[in-house]
């Protein structure tokens, strides 16, 4: 018998209970409908099932109103589903289901689409219930440098020359071999196409992960025609950012193309040319290692930090796209940045000191004052010589910033004052560690990335990524 028919294959005594509940819903509102799947039934109202969409098997399940529609599927999956569509998310009873099971399911009935939906929805994400579920490993015996996420909650992993991908499930979907003998930079374009490049190879390439096909090369043209290098990339909803250094490291500059146009140069920003008669001119000279957008302010962060003759220094600069000029700029040096973010939700800064390994942060309305860093969580640890923060990596997803600590893990928080009103110039962040104690230790962590409900996490010399979950066992 097919999956789906008008006619009712069971018993007699059912068939009558079926009859009654004809007649029931004959006199009913018109929108209630009556559906018998496996054997059991269910009640919900067309505009739940036209949620669905018209190219599925909930566009015809209202067509017959003197009849039960029988699905011949699996209840209590069907069941997971309706609340799907009845609320746009899953319930907590699907924890106990195969996540495959409910993917194949909803790929029968025509809505997996609204099944990615609820998988890579934000709001599904609790930072202090994360836990690491599961191990996503990687073919070869190269470790994983570099990941990046996609909005509908896949992953995308370099490991040597390769690019592995895995799909909204964590499915492994493909494995592309690049011209890179190693990927440092990694961003995803749209869930097929990525943007990868090297900071010891020429380039920055746009790969088709679905074909394995070289779609574009994009390069910049230096003062000593040598090759270009990528340090950095960033991305917004109309430009691609790429920080590129030349072969011979005395030139650098951020290139910005349009993404929607063909990879257009739109504008070159911060081209610097370094000539080595100021050493320490020469540092603050170097190229962006970091770069992000931040939309409120309509500005891209590019950051920097690098050794020189009297320690480590850095820069801060946040650039207008428009106009090419920078809008502020915050010179680093004493306890200069290890790594940095910047988080639109919380309108701060946020970094790890080099020497100190603390979090510190610069409010949006404060970033042109003196010595305005504020230290997260307390006073900073006395610096001792040794360089705690070598090696931490922080970054920011929604109202947190997640940090690492050799192989732990942190997440600061905004703790609201004065009744649940933020008091105009005092602002409170506490720390909390991240994980069960079973997940606590491991390897330094070397990467961070964050979708749906959903935290990446790499270490050093691993050949796969963990993935923290905060939701769901196996979703």
């Amino acid at each position: 018998m097919p999956p789906f028919s008008q006619s009712n294959p069971l018993s007699t005594s059912f068939t009558q209970n079926h009859h009654k509940l004809d007649k029931t819903n004959h006199h009913s509102p018109t929108n209630i409908v009556t559906i018998d799947v496996g054997g059991q039934l269910f009640q919900t109202t067309k505009q739940t099932l036209t949620l669905a969409g018209s190219n599925t098997i909930f566009a015809n399940l209202f067509n017959s109103p003197n009849q039960i529609p029988f699905i011949d599927r699996d209840p209590d999956l069907f069941s997971i589903l309706l609340s799907l569509l009845r609320t746009g998310n899953l319930p907590s009873k699907s924890k106990s289901f195969d996540i495959q099971d409910i993917i194949f399911e909803a790929q029968f009935y025509g809505i997996d689409h609204l099944l990615v939906q609820s998988h890579s929805n934000p709001s599904q994400f609790e930072p202090f219930n994360l836990e690491k579920s599961m191990l996503l490993p990687v073919s070869g015996r190269d470790s994983v440098s570099v990941i990046a996420t996609t909005p509908i909650g896949s992953v995308l992993v370099s490991h040597g020359s390769k690019i592995t991908s895995f799909d909204w499930a964590l499915r492994r979907k493909s494995t592309v071999l690049t011209r890179f003998v190693g990927i440092d930079s990694l961003l995803s374009l749209s869930p097929n196409v990525v943007a990868a490049g090297a900071t010891d190879f020429s380039g920055l390439q746009i790969i088709d992960l679905d074909s394995g096909f070289l779609k574009q090369s994009l390069n910049w043209e230096n003062m000593t025609k040598s090759s270009s290098t990528v340090q950095a990339i960033g991305k917004s909803s109309e430009f691609l950012f790429t920080s590129f250094e030349s072969g011979r490291r005395n030139s650098n500059s951020i290139m910005v193309y349009d993404v929607n146009d063909g990879f257009r140069v739109v504008l070159e920003i911060a081209r610097n040319e370094i000539f080595g008669a100021d050493l320490d001119s020469s540092v603050l000279k170097m190229p962006a290692t970091k770069l992000n957008w931040v939309p409120s302010l309509n500005l891209l962060m590019a950051a920097g930090s690098h050794s020189g003759p009297s320690g480590v220094s850095g820069n801060i600069k946040f650039w207008d796209i428009r106009s090419g000029d920078i809008a502020w700029e915050i010179k680093e040096k004493g306890d200069c940045f290890a790594d940095i973010t910047v988080s639109d939700t919380l309108s701060a800064v946020f970094k790890i000191g080099i020497n100190s390994g603390d979090v510190s942060y610069i409010d949006f309305r404060h970033i042109d004052s003196v010595n305005s860093w504020n230290s997260v969580g307390g006073m900073k640890k006395p610096m001792n010589g040794k360089k705690e923060g070598i090696g931490c990596k922080i970054e920011s997803h929604g109202n947190q910033v997640f940090c690492s600590k050799e192989g732990e893990l942190e997440v600061c928080s905004e703790v609201l004052m004065g009744g649940g009103v933020k008091v105009e110039d005092e602002r409170v962040f506490r720390k909390n560690l991240l994980g069960r104690t079973k997940d606590v230790g491991g390897n330094r962590v070397t990467n961070l990335g964050f979708s749906g409900s959903k935290m990446f996490v790499t270490r050093r010399d691993q050949q796969c990524v963990e993935v923290w979950d905060s939701s769901r066992r196996g979703l």
